[in-house]
């Protein structure tokens, strides 16, 4: 017999922080000058007009206004169109 009980191991026990994404505004809410529209992770909803992407892909208001979301065919470089999801600030 040992004199010692062995040690236990758990591997379970870690867990990343929550990164709190998605989508903070909805349509046709109303938004500040600077108010995060969307979070994310890359450029999954393109920044329209009075929006501006931040450096980690964040969607947020350059003007105040009603936020609009809508899609957009776009055409790629090789010619196949893709449509993509864009939010504007409509200014009232």
């Amino acid at each position: 017999m040992s004199t010692k009980r062995s040690g236990g191991s758990s591997k379970n026990l870690r867990d990343s922080q929550p990164k709190f994404l998605g989508v903070k505004r909805g349509d046709g809410q109303i938004v500040k000058n600077g108010e995060v529209i969307v979070r994310q992770r890359g450029t999954k909803i393109e920044a329209g007009k009075n929006v501006k992407v931040g450096n980690d892909h964040t969607l947020y208001a350059v003007r105040g206004g009603t936020v609009s979301f809508k899609n957009k065919r776009k055409t790629r470089f090789d010619g196949s169109t893709v449509t993509k999801k864009v939010v504007d600030v409509v200014i009232s």
